[in-house]
C-alpha cells in the first residue's frame, strides 16, 4: 500500500467519524438519534431537574430537529445513562392543514395563542386527566420558560392520537396537530403508568 492510498484512507476515516458524531442511517436508511447529543442534553436537563425538585431517575426528552417520520420521542433513564424508549410524536401544523405531514422535517414553533405550533422549551408533566383524543388520557403542560409560557392559555397537553404510527415511517412524517405532543396509544400506554408512579413531577424537554 503506497503512501497517497494510506493518506486517502485516513481522510475517510476521519470524514466518516466526524459524520457519525451527526445524524447517522440505520439499515433502513432512516436517521436515527445522535445519542451524544441526548446525553447532553439529559445532563443539563438533570442539572435543571435537581435545581427545581422536579424527578431526576428520569425526563422526557422530544428533539423536534429530526424528521418526524422517526423517533424524537426519548424517555431518559438517569441510572443507565441512555435512551430507555423511543417512538414518534407529532407537532403542530402552524398554518398548514390539520392533520398533514407538510412540515415534516421543517416544523415552526411559537408560543402565541392560535397559531396551531409547538413550543419549545422545559415543561413540567402536570395532572393527570380525560381526553378527548386516544386512550382518553391526558397530563397538563405547564410551560417552564418564555419560550412555552402560554402552554396552559392555549391547553398544550400530552396526550395520544390513534394517528401516530407505533413504527418509523419515514420518509413519510407524522401527522399534525395543534401543538400538543401527542404519541401512539400503544406508546402512551407504556408511558403512562412510568408517569403515574413517579412520586415528583417529570421533565418534558422539547427542543431543537
Amino acid at each position: 500500500m503506497n503512501h497517497l492510498t494510506i493518506i486517502f484512507l485516513l481522510l475517510i476515516t476521519t470524514v466518516l467519524v466526524g459524520c457519525s458524531n451527526q445524524m447517522s442511517v440505520n439499515e433502513e436508511n432512516n436517521p436515527i438519534v445522535d445519542i451524544k447529543l441526548a446525553r447532553l442534553k439529559a445532563k443539563e436537563a438533570f442539572d435543571f431537574c435537581n435545581s427545581e425538585d422536579i424527578n431526576t431517575d428520569f425526563c422526557i426528552l422530544i428533539d423536534m430537529s429530526l424528521h418526524s417520520g422517526v423517533k424524537r420521542f426519548f424517555l431518559w433513564d438517569y441510572k443507565k445513562d441512555t435512551i430507555s424508549y423511543g417512538c414518534l410524536v407529532s407537532h403542530g401544523c402552524g398554518d398548514n392543514p390539520w392533520s398533514n405531514d407538510l412540515s415534516k422535517d421543517n416544523p415552526k414553533f411559537s408560543n402565541q395563542p392560535g397559531s396551531h405550533c409547538s413550543s419549545l422549551g422545559k415543561y413540567k408533566i402536570g395532572e393527570r386527566g380525560y381526553s378527548d383524543w386516544g386512550v382518553h388520557i391526558k397530563y397538563v403542560l405547564y410551560g417552564l420558560e418564555a419560550s412555552n409560557s402560554n402552554a396552559l392559555s392555549r391547553i398544550i397537553v400530552f396526550h395520544s392520537w390513534e394517528a401516530v404510527a407505533d413504527k418509523e415511517i419515514y420518509p413519510k412524517g407524522t401527522p399534525e396537530g395543534w401543538g400538543c405532543p401527542a404519541i401512539s396509544n400503544n406508546s402512551f400506554t407504556i408511558i403512562d403508568p412510568i408517569l403515574t408512579a413517579s412520586e415528583l413531577p417529570v421533565l418534558m424537554w422539547i427542543y431543537n
